[in-house]
């Protein structure tokens, strides 16, 4: 078990993220990489290598595993060797036999809602762009972790009714939001932009976070960007805590 006693949030990267609820640690989309060790997004402005920072000196204790899913900037191959294959690994149903497949033994999919260590922990949907882009990046997931607070890691999704609909069912207190603007050479942005980001701090008093940003060569919108463009948003650093 994980010795903090305090529920926090702590962006290692991009979207790998250490959420504690009271006693208990997920390690949230590992993507564990060395920078440069994963080939660009391909069909996108520019055509850096993967990551495109390093990982910060953070310890990763933690006691589960959440994918939110399994696209490599949320699950990379540097995870698949890392982990222990017994850890308890949350999923959405679609990624349950490729974890599998990977050797993981205690596979936990989750349809609507699951219980871990005395956190309730619910599966909620999302929309990872817009029109058939977003069907071709199909299907992806949020969470929702119900203990001594209620965290809603939101996921790739743009702003739209099931975001609203989501925060309105679950009222959470902190909501952590896949920013960076991610997009390719056609269509619109797949992630949150400036715009998303807003409508969620208008629809909901809870404290609002934002990662997702500066590692990942299709995601364009800075954090300076977002900074300068949002009010009452929590813009980490890498490695930073925030704690709850």
């Amino acid at each position: 078990m994980s010795t903090n006693s305090h529920s926090s949030i702590r962006l290692v990267r991009h979207a790998t993220l250490l959420v504690t609820v009271g006693e208990t640690t997920f390690l949230v989309d590992p993507m564990l990489a060395s920078p440069g060790a994963n080939p660009p997004i391909q069909d996108t402005p520019n055509q850096r290598d993967n990551p495109l920072v390093p990982m910060p000196d953070v310890g990763l204790t933690y006691d589960a595993v959440v994918v939110t899913h399994r696209h490599t900037d949320h699950f990379d191959e540097a995870a698949k060797a890392a982990l222990d294959p017994d850890v308890p690994l949350f999923c959405q149903p679609a990624d349950e036999g490729a974890f599998v497949e990977d050797g993981f033994t205690d596979v936990r999919p989750i349809d609507d809602g699951a219980v871990f260590d005395g956190i309730t922990i619910h599966r909620t949907p999302g929309r990872h762009g817009h029109g058939e882009l977003a069907e071709k990046m199909a299907p992806v997931s949020g969470f929702v972790f119900e203990g001594d607070e209620t965290l809603y890691i939101a996921g790739d999704t743009i702003w739209y009714d099931e975001i609203a609909e989501t925060l309105e069912r679950f009222d959470p207190d902190t909501v952590v939001l896949n920013a960076g603007e991610a997009r390719f050479d056609y269509g619109e942005p797949i992630t949150m932009g400036v715009a998303d980001v807003t409508a969620v701090r208008e629809a909901t008093d809870a404290r609002v976070v934002a990662v997702h940003m500066e590692a990942i060569n299709h995601c364009l919108l800075t954090r300076d960007e977002l900074r300068a463009n949002t009010e009452n948003v929590r813009i980490p650093e890498d490695g930073e805590l925030i704690t709850l």
